[in-house]
């Protein structure tokens, strides 16, 4: 085990940190504020119509790709 030292000095008191300036969110000006509160595409419902037509597409995209190698293998 260790032993605890006794040098007799005066132990540290540290100072509660200053809130780093970086880590702050920046700032919208009055055109980006606008802009972000005119987003249609912002919404979860168009983030939701949008995944299901992409997945939609790509179902047909795979399909049309099987359809085609089937179409070549027959012959």
């Amino acid at each position: 085990m260790d032993k605890l030292s006794n040098t007799g000095k005066a132990k540290v008191r540290l100072e509660q940190a200053k809130p780093s300036r970086i880590r702050r969110e920046p700032v919208l000006s009055k055109q980006d504020a606008r802009l972000v509160s005119n987003a249609w595409w912002d919404s979860r419902e168009w983030e939701i119509r949008l995944a299901v037509i992409g997945i939609i597409f790509f179902a047909i995209a795979i399909n049309a790709v099987i359809f085609d190698i089937g179409e070549l293998l027959s012959k």
